[in-house]
């Protein structure tokens, strides 16, 4: 069973988080400030620290810091936990080495659902490799500066898992669709964060980040089978995707799948160049771009384990 830490200074929040996470099969151990946790993490690691930035003795970001910096909590994601400004000191926070953030006061069902995920994060951190980690940690953390792709990735591999577990795919083939979902590397911020349609000299630097992504990757004997995913997950259906034009089964099959949950994951959030869109609205698209843009079998199944999908993030 997986362990919970939970640091705070106040009693009260300490319960208060402790009753969400019951619904959760965890344990979950309790601090009341940063020298016990520490003793605590050092004595017996926790599978995550949930951990307050306000607090006597050591604020949580000098605690973060010193988990980081033990052999036994490199590899231990922290979530730390403000009331202060979401803005401000979510930079602090991931300086600090945090891997997530979540903002005072705490929602039940989003709590459920960023402990879970970053459970998921550990157990999968458990199987990688030191130079493995740096480079999802990498990930996650360059999607978690961004209030717009907050979160995206992590959807994406969850949302790719649960199709592939539909298909009956080996669990292998689901823990690299999972793990595809989740790398996302080589996109500058100003490209990223444009407003409007790119121009001729963005567009080539924003196609380049899959190769990006692959040399990055590459060297790494274990991630060999997210290389398809990660190289062609914005091929088309048609051929007329990139960086090497492949149609139809030519495709890799999961990247056809991470393709189809990383554009409906897109429409249905926040981008700085347009609003969100409806499930009705971004399941149209799907199916107007179905036989050309993406995989017609995979927008398909997508669209009827739906219910499925909505409660990976709301569960």
């Amino acid at each position: 069973m997986p362990v919970v830490l939970v640091v705070d200074d106040g009693a009260a929040n300490r319960e208060v988080i402790r009753l969400f996470l019951s619904t959760i099969d965890c344990e979950v151990r309790l601090a009341e400030d940063g020298p016990t946790a520490l003793d605590m993490i050092e004595t017996a690691p926790p599978d995550l620290v949930l951990l307050d930035v306000r607090m006597p003795r050591m604020d949580g970001y000098e605690v973060c810091r010193r988990i980081k910096a033990m052999p036994r909590g490199r590899l231990l994601p922290v979530v730390m936990i403000t009331g202060l400004s979401q803005t401000t000191h979510r930079v602090m926070a991931l300086e600090a080495g945090a891997d997530d953030f979540m903002a005072k006061p705490v929602e039940g069902a989003e709590l459920i659902a960023r402990v879970r995920s970053a459970l998921r994060l550990k157990e999968l951190y458990n199987t990688l490799d030191s130079a493995e980690h740096v480079i999802f940690s990498l990930a996650t953390a360059v999607e978690a500066k961004d209030s717009f792709t907050e979160q995206h990735t992590q959807r994406v591999g969850e949302s790719a898992r649960l199709l592939g577990e539909r298909l009956g795919l080996s669990e292998e083939t689901l823990d690299v669709l999972y793990r595809g979902g989740i790398i996302k590397i080589g996109v500058s911020d100003s490209i990223l964060h444009k407003p409007g349609p790119l121009d001729s000299v963005e567009m080539p630097q924003m196609q380049a980040h899959v190769a990006i992504g692959e040399s990055i990757v590459k060297p790494l004997h274990s991630t060999s089978g997210l290389l398809p995913i990660i190289r062609h997950h914005h091929e088309r259906f048609d051929g007329h995707g990139y960086p090497d034009g492949l149609r139809a089964r030519e495709i890799p099959r999961a990247a056809r799948i991470v393709s189809v949950c990383d554009a409906f994951d897109a429409l249905v959030n926040d981008r700085p160049y347009r609003m969100r869109r409806s499930t009705e609205e971004a399941l149209a698209v799907l199916r107007a771009g179905s036989g050309t843009q993406w995989d017609p079998e995979t927008v398909d199944l997508l669209a009827s384990e739906l219910p499925a999908i909505q409660h990976l993030g709301a569960a």
